[in-house]
């Protein structure tokens, strides 16, 4: 057995990463829990296995007294001598026992114990060698796929990437590599799982960090993030050095850097905006090519109603509503958009509108002056009641009118 013991050891050390000494606490442990529930029930066992040669040796500890009532724990003074020279009634000596006479039962509880441990050991690494890469983007290789879940190899432990975080319309074989987000690591009955991520915001983030060393030095920063996964990325982005363009950096040369970004999504269209503080100014930008006609902002409910012609009220509610859901987010107020309108003036009854309120005439005084051409209190200028005479007032109308004018006028 002992030779079973010391390559069990060996191969925890060597493969396993476990250390030799924690092995044989484990297993020892092991053995005497079993040993006790067994023939050995009631004694008190001392058990120790060798680090090099994997030797099991094992002892019951007994007191010494002048007379026995329970065999397995007491030994009688002079059966002691045998043992230890000089033992009095009252002492405790250790009885080597046969580590076979333990039985066949702790021997099985010992492999049982070996396996749990190493399967405890392994989801204690899994926790120790990924909890400082959570939100890192990590490579691996797919596995399977199990119902909507995929799973997939990342070195050291088998991540899973769950539905909900898979890019619709992307689709993966087994072998084939692929880019992940470390989004978590969930605690679950079965242990600690690694979750994966490529519909995360966080991952579209991250591959910004990698590829613009403007952003991760920190002197482009991005504000605000709004993400549609596997339709359009919006980000707003702002620069801390006057001299850098924030718009240009993530774009890179040519288009360079998003390009490389576009293509590790998929061709996931990605908007990039300067950030601005004014909300106005804001979705201004993250509307275009939209142009907005009016906006009405609501501070009380953070809701903005936005008007645009009708040319651009597709671009700006986009397929399926997604370009106002990104601009929403972006902007962190509900949008609601509608098509604006021109408001068709009539010109006479604006006149009339005026006069009316200007002078306080009678609507159907006003209406006879805007049809003979006085529309406007500039239109009285020179005008006498001789004049609204041959327009066909009367004498008193004239007056009334004349009488007015210079009231208002003064």
């Amino acid at each position: 057995m002992s030779s079973e013991i010391l390559s069990v050891l060996e191969y925890m050390e060597k493969e396993k990463g476990i250390p030799r000494a924690d092995m044989i606490s484990t297993i020892v442990n092991a053995i005497k829990t079993a040993a006790l529930k067994g023939v050995n029930s009631g004694q008190d066992l001392k058990i120790e296995i060798s680090p090099k040669n994997g030797q099991m040796h094992a002892w019951a500890m007994m007191k010494v007294v002048d007379s026995v009532a329970d065999p397995k724990t007491e030994i009688h003074v002079e059966k002691a001598q045998i043992f230890k020279a000089g033992v009095v009634v009252g002492d405790s000596i250790e009885k080597e026992i046969d580590p076979s006479y333990l039985g066949r039962i702790a021997a099985q509880t010992a492999r049982q114990a070996i396996m749990q441990r190493l399967r405890q050991f392994e989801k204690e690494r899994i926790y120790d060698d990924f909890k400082d890469t959570v939100g890192d983007i990590v490579s691996g290789t797919v596995r399977r796929r199990e119902r909507n879940d995929l799973y997939i190899d990342i070195g050291k432990a088998e991540a899973i990437m769950p539905g909900k975080e898979q890019v619709p319309g992307e689709d993966y074989a087994p072998g084939e590599r692929i880019r992940c987000l470390l989004l978590e690591i969930e605690n679950s009955s079965r242990g600690p799982e690694v979750i994966l991520s490529r519909a995360s915001p966080k991952f579209v983030r991250r591959l910004f960090e990698l590829e613009v060393t403007e952003i991760a030095d920190g002197t482009v920063k991005i504000e605000a993030f709004a993400r549609e996964p596997g339709y359009r990325t919006k980000i707003a982005v702002t620069s801390t050095d006057p001299k850098v363009d924030p718009v240009g950096a993530c774009v890179g040369a040519r288009g360079a850097r998003v390009k490389s970004i576009v293509r590790e999504l998929g061709g996931e269209k990605i908007d990039i905006i300067p950030y601005h503080a004014d909300t106005k100014e804001m979705l201004c930008e993250a509307l275009k090519p939209a142009v907005p006609r009016e906006i009405i902002l609501d501070e009380k409910s953070k809701r903005m109603l936005v008007r645009v012609a009708n040319e651009d009220l597709a671009v700006a509610i986009g397929r399926k509503g997604q370009n106002a859901r990104l601009t929403s987010r972006l902007v962190g107020w509900r949008l609601d958009i509608e098509e604006w309108k021109v408001v068709e003036v009539d010109p006479r009854a604006e006149a009339i509108k005026t006069l009316v309120g200007t002078f306080k005439f009678d609507r159907s005084i006003a209406e006879r002056l805007v049809d003979n051409g006085i529309n406007s209190p500039g239109a009285f200028e020179a005008v006498e009641a001789s004049d609204l005479l041959d327009m066909g007032f009367s004498e008193a109308e004239a007056q009334s009118v004349i009488a007015k004018v210079p009231d208002v006028q003064g």
